[in-house]
């Protein structure tokens, strides 16, 4: 069975984005040991789940960065990705997607992502999209939280963890320390 992987950034006092809504801009020790830990994290999934926000703003960054001179051989491994990956969108107002390999659901979400679970193929991976996050950890949905922490207290912002209406248990699998300071944290939903 598929999982559901959740993957985000967060600061040490536990966000997800900043005051004024920006997610790991400046804040994220984001170096050559996180992008080597993102990309073998990405490896073992090959669809992505998106809330609508971070959808949009995915697309309307991702696409152009293979024609982009000044991006980065690592921007452009991610937009090669990206592109080729199966993109899940839940969002109830929005009418349709338009980028490559994208669907859109717009109700029903428990059930599509359960349905989701019972495909053949690698894990899913919800990258970003910390409100929607929020909704399917309160639906007891998330099998893994890998999560980087970055050695950084922004103050206010979202947190990581909201509206949880019950306990969940976790099991830590694995961590990592990497040079920045920053900490990987692989952590398994225990049912």
């Amino acid at each position: 069975m598929r999982k559901l992987v959740l993957f985000l950034h967060a600061s040490l006092d536990g966000f997800v984005e900043g005051p004024n809504g920006e997610m790991d801009i400046g804040w994220v020790s984001y170096d050559a040991d996180l992008e080597k830990h993102a990309k073998e994290i990405l490896s073992t999934a090959d669809t992505v789940i998106w809330g609508r926000g971070t959808y949009q703003m995915m697309h309307s960054y991702w696409p152009s960065v293979p024609s982009d001179p000044s991006a980065s051989q690592h921007e452009r491994n991610h937009a090669e990705w990206i592109e080729k990956t199966v993109k899940i969108v839940f969002s109830t107002t929005l009418e349709k997607v338009e980028w490559n390999n994208s669907r859109l659901v717009k109700e029903d979400v428990e059930e599509e992502i359960n349905n989701l679970k019972q495909q053949p193929g690698k894990d899913m991976v919800i990258l970003g999209s910390p409100r929607f996050a929020h909704y399917l950890m309160q639906l007891d949905l998330i099998d893994e939280y890998k999560i980087t922490v970055s050695p950084v207290l922004i103050g206010k912002g979202l947190p990581l963890f909201q509206g949880l209406k019950e306990k969940i248990n976790l099991k830590l699998i694995e961590n990592k320390t990497f040079d920045s300071g920053a900490i990987g944290l692989v952590y398994q939903t225990v049912r």
